[in-house]
């Protein structure tokens, strides 16, 4: 992490919230890790065994994806704040609400078709 000797230190204030921002992030990673394990530990009925692994590996491959932009975010945040450069747009934000919208949309499939 050479760039954190670039340019000057941020103001604490602006790094504290990037920080709590990748704090959210992170929660929302658990949130959908904790969704995969409750579906395939509770949900026995929930659907057919094969829905039920497509399901619990989507929601764990977007923690694991959210958990690691997060860190991209952040550094990315952090380092332009130190250059004075602008702060990068989140193009991840329409995958991720397209992403659990077409969840939400399969949810509800398997939920009044069985």
């Amino acid at each position: 992490m050479k760039w954190l000797s670039q340019g000057k230190a941020p103001d604490y204030r602006f790094s504290l919230a990037n920080e709590r921002t990748f704090l959210a992030w992170i929660r929302t990673a658990l949130a959908f890790m904790a969704a995969a394990i409750g579906i395939d530990q509770l949900a026995t009925n929930f659907a057919s065994a094969h829905a039920r692994e497509l399901l619990v590996s989507g929601l764990s491959l977007t923690a694991a994806l959210l958990a690691w932009y997060a860190y991209r975010r952040w550094a990315g945040n952090e380092r332009a704040m130190r250059t004075g450069a602008d702060l990068a747009y989140p193009r991840m934000l329409i995958w991720l609400s397209s992403g659990l919208a077409i969840a939400i949309l399969l949810t509800h499939a398997v939920l009044f078709l069985r």
